[in-house]
C-alpha cells in the first residue's frame, strides 16, 4: 500500500489508553480560560445582529417608506442569505484558512460592514441611502458567513474530548455558549433599539460598530491560549470519493466479485497532535449499506500500487459519509421551526406597533424591544434545563443527557406548532377588539389592548429555541466527521436561512390565494389584515413537519467510536424511538 496511508505506529500506552495520557499533565491552552475570550467575540456579534435585525422592519416601513409585506419580504431575504453564506464561510474555514484565521477575517468585515451602515443613517445623502443601507447589509452578511460557522465549533475545539475533565465540560458548554450570546442578544434589544427609537439610528448602529471594536481587540488578547486545528483540505473531496468508489464496485459484493476483505487502514489511529482530540474510530453501521462497496478489495484493488483513492476507501471515510446522509432528514425536518420563529422580527413586532405599549405616563416600550422577552425566557430555562431537568430526566431514562438530542429538538418543534396556535388567538382577540372600538379602518391608531398579551407567544419562541436550536447546535456539532464540524454548524446555522426563505414563499402563495378571493391576509392595515390565519397556516404545516419528524427519527442512528476493543455509541440512543423511548 502507498506510504501515505500506511499505519503510524505509536506508543502502546496510549493507544491502549489514549484519556490516560492526556489527563495526566494540564494542558497550558484551551479550556474554559480560552474559551472565554471565543464567547465574547460571539456575544458582541449576536449583540450587533439583533440590536439591527430586532428593529430592521421599523427602519425599513418608517424610514424607507416599504410597505410591510415589502419590508418583511426584505428582512428574511437578508436574514436567509446571512444564515446561507455560513455553509461557504465553512469550507473556506475547513479547507484552507482554518477557523482562528477565518473569525478574525470575517470579524473584520463585520465591523467594517457595521461602520458602513453607520454612515448609511447618517452622513450618506437621502438619495443614495438606500442603495449604501443595502450594500452595508449584505457586507454584514459575507461577514456573518465566516463568523456564524466557525466561532462555535472554535469554542467547543478549546474542549480536548480525550481527557475526561474537559469532556465532562463540554457536555454542558452548549448550554452556556446559548445562555452568553443570548445575553448579548438581549441587552441589544433593550438598549441599542432604544436608542435607534428615542435617539437616532445613528447612535444606535454606532453603539454596535463600537461593541464589536472592542470584541475583536478581546479575541486578540487570547490569541496565545487558543488550540488551534488545522485545516484538513476540501472535506468533500472524501466524500465525492466514497460515492465514486460505491458507484465504480456496485456490482460488487463482499462474497461475489470481492475478496471478502474491506479496507480499514486509517482506523489505527494516528499521530496525535498534543492538545488536540484524537482522531477516532467509527464502527460498521448498517444503514446505507450500498456506499459498503466503496470500502471492499477486489481483484483490480489488490493489484494496484498505490490504493487508488476513488476506488478504495477506508472504513472511516465511509462511515463519515453515512453520517453527513443522516443528518440530512433531520435538516430538512427542522426548516419549518425556522420558518415560524422568524416571525419574530416581522409580525410579531408590526402587531406590538398596534398595541397599548406604555409603562409609567412617559415612557412607551418599543415594539421591538418585545424581543428580550425571548432572550430572557431563554435566560431562565437553560439554567433550568441543565440544573433541573436534566437530571430528574436522566433518573428516568438512564440517558446522560436527560433526553437524546433528537427528543430534544422534537420538543422544541411541538413547542413552534403551540406557538402559532397562541399567536392567532391573540391576534385575533385585538383584531376583535379594534373592531369594537370602531378601529378597523385605522391602522395608525394604537388598539386599547395590552401589548403584554403578546407575552406568551414571545416565551413560547424562547423555549423552543432552548430545545430546537440548542438541539441542532450539538446534534451538528457531535454527529458530524471531526473534519467537517465547522460545515456541520454552517449546516445547522442554514436551518435558519432556509426557513426564512420558506416563511417568504408562505408569505406569497398566501398573498396570491386571498387576493384571488378578494380578501387580503397579509396588507399594510392589520386591523383589516387576516394574520391569525396565516399564523394558524403555519401551526398547520408545522403539525405536518412534527409528524414526518418523528417518523424521519426513529430510523436515525447515532454515531458509534470504538474505544480499544468496546464499542461505544456516542448518543448512546437509537433515533427517538417512538419519539419518548429511549433505546440504550
Amino acid at each position: 500500500m502507498d506510504s501515505s496511508v500506511a499505519p503510524v505506529t505509536i506508543d502502546n500506552a496510549h493507544r491502549q489508553n489514549p484519556t490516560k495520557l492526556s489527563s495526566q499533565k494540564k494542558p497550558s491552552k484551551g479550556g474554559w480560560k480560552a474559551a472565554f475570550f471565543v464567547i465574547s467575540v460571539e456575544m458582541a456579534e449576536r449583540f450587533a445582529f439583533y440590536g439591527l435585525a430586532g428593529n430592521l422592519i421599523t427602519y425599513l416601513t418608517n424610514n424607507l417608506g416599504e410597505p410591510v409585506i415589502t419590508a418583511a419580504k426584505n428582512v428574511n431575504t437578508w436574514v436567509g442569505v446571512s444564515a446561507i453564506f455560513p455553509l461557504l464561510g465553512a469550507f473556506i474555514a475547513d479547507s484552507y484558512l482554518g477557523r482562528f484565521k477565518t473569525i478574525l477575517a470575517s470579524s473584520v468585515i463585520y465591523f467594517l460592514g457595521m461602520v458602513l451602515l453607520s454612515l448609511s443613517v447618517s452622513v450618506i445623502p437621502m438619495h443614495s441611502r438606500k442603495a449604501v443601507f443595502f450594500t452595508a447589509l449584505y457586507v454584514l452578511a459575507i461577514g456573518e458567513g465566516g463568523h456564524k460557522p466557525c466561532v462555535q465549533t472554535f469554542a467547543a475545539d478549546q474542549f480536548d474530548e480525550n481527557n475526561p475533565e474537559e469532556k465532562a465540560a463540554k457536555s454542558s458548554f452548549f448550554n452556556w455558549w446559548y445562555l452568553g450570546i443570548v445575553t448579548g442578544a438581549s441587552v441589544a434589544i433593550v438598549v441599542v433599539i432604544y436608542l435607534q427609537d428615542n435617539v437616532s439610528w445613528a447612535a444606535g448602529f454606532g453603539v454596535l460598530s463600537g461593541s464589536l471594536a472592542v470584541a475583536l481587540a478581546v479575541f486578540l488578547i487570547g490569541i496565545r491560549k487558543y488550540r488551534k486545528q488545522r485545516p484538513t483540505g476540501s472535506p468533500f473531496t472524501s466524500v465525492a470519493q466514497v460515492l465514486v468508489a460505491a458507484a465504480k464496485k456496485w456490482r460488487v459484493s463482499e462474497t461475489h466479485g470481492g475478496r471478502g476483505i474491506c479496507y480499514e487502514d486509517d482506523r489505527r489511529g494516528g499521530n496525535h497532535v498534543k492538545g488536540q482530540t484524537m482522531s477516532r474510530n467509527l464502527v460498521r453501521t448498517k444503514q446505507f449499506r450500498f456506499l459498503d462497496k466503496a470500502m471492499i478489495i477486489d481483484d483490480k484493488d489488490t493489484l494496484s500500487k498505490p490504493r487508488d483513492p476513488w476506488r478504495l476507501c477506508s472504513l472511516n471515510q465511509v462511515e463519515e459519509v453515512k453520517l453527513v446522509l443522516r443528518l440530512i432528514p433531520i435538516w430538512l425536518g427542522c426548516l419549518m421551526f425556522s420558518a415560524v420563529i422568524t416571525q419574530l422580527h416581522t409580525f410579531f413586532t408590526k402587531q406590538g406597533s398596534t398595541m397599548l405599549r406604555s409603562i409609567g405616563p412617559n415612557f412607551q416600550v418599543p415594539p421591538a424591544a418585545l424581543q428580550s422577552l425571548v432572550g430572557l425566557t431563554i435566560l431562565i430555562a437553560v439554567p433550568i434545563y441543565d440544573r433541573v431537568f436534566v437530571p430528574i430526566a436522566r433518573k428516568i431514562t438512564g440517558h446522560p443527557s436527560g433526553i437524546t438530542m433528537l427528543q430534544r429538538i422534537g420538543t422544541g418543534l411541538f413547542i413552534s406548532i403551540l406557538n402559532m396556535v397562541v399567536a392567532g388567538l391573540v391576534e385575533t382577540a385585538r383584531v376583535n377588539t379594534a373592531a369594537k372600538h370602531g378601529l378597523i379602518d385605522a391602522p395608525k391608531a394604537i388598539v386599547p389592548m395590552s401589548v403584554w398579551w403578546l407575552l406568551p407567544q414571545y416565551v413560547l419562541t424562547g423555549l423552543g429555541d432552548v430545545f430546537t436550536i440548542v438541539g441542532l447546535q450539538e446534534l451538528f456539532y457531535d454527529q458530524m466527521p471531526e473534519e467537517m464540524r465547522s460545515i456541520g454548524a454552517a449546516a445547522y446555522i442554514s436551518v435558519v436561512g432556509v426557513g426564512s426563505f420558506i416563511n417568504t414563499a408562505v408569505i406569497s402563495v398566501v398573498q396570491v390565494i386571498s387576493l384571488r378571493h378578494g380578501n387580503e391576509w397579509l396588507g399594510d392595515n392589520l386591523n383589516r389584515a387576516k394574520l391569525n390565519y396565516f399564523y394558524w397556516v403555519l401551526a398547520g404545516l408545522s403539525a405536518f413537519n412534527l409528524c414526518a419528524y418523528i417518523w424521519i427519527s426513529k430510523g436515525f442512528v447515532y454515531k458509534k467510536v470504538e474505544n480499544n476493543d468496546e464499542r461505544v455509541g456516542e448518543g448512546k440512543a437509537s433515533g427517538m424511538g417512538g419519539y419518548l423511548d429511549v433505546k440504550v
